[in-house]
């Protein structure tokens, strides 16, 4: 299952440089991930915490971003199924639901995951 997230997602940032970025303590960013609002992926040689790069924006989270994963976790989905769901292309959308989040339209976002959670 990693290797079919590594070839969706490309680009990751570890926890420290998210924080660095929203200028807050990395416990803040640790808590996000602690608290579901952020899937953390451990990664690398080191197997250090890191996020796909696409969930962060330079004032915080992408919008809706925190209430889709809520939504799908719900529905009882793990997170290597929600960051697949997350970054493959849908058709109907068009593009991949993270792309939907980032252009701002979450609620086509949130209602295609209520959907699949029931």
């Amino acid at each position: 299952m990693e290797s079919k997230i590594e070839s969706l997602v490309q680009d990751w940032l570890y926890l420290p440089d998210i924080s660095e970025r929203w200028g807050v303590q990395v416990t803040e960013v640790r808590q996000m991930v602690k608290d579901h609002r952020l899937i953390a992926v451990r990664r690398g040689p080191n197997r250090s915490l890191q996020v796909p790069a696409a969930f962060i924006e330079d004032s915080g989270l992408v919008k809706h971003l925190a209430g889709t994963l809520t939504v799908l976790r719900d529905g009882r989905f793990s997170d290597e199924e929600i960051l697949e769901w997350l970054f493959t292309d849908d058709p109907s959308l068009p593009g991949s639901p993270i792309q939907a989040l980032r252009e701002n339209r979450g609620t086509e976002v949130k209602r295609r995951a209520q959907a699949m959670a029931l």
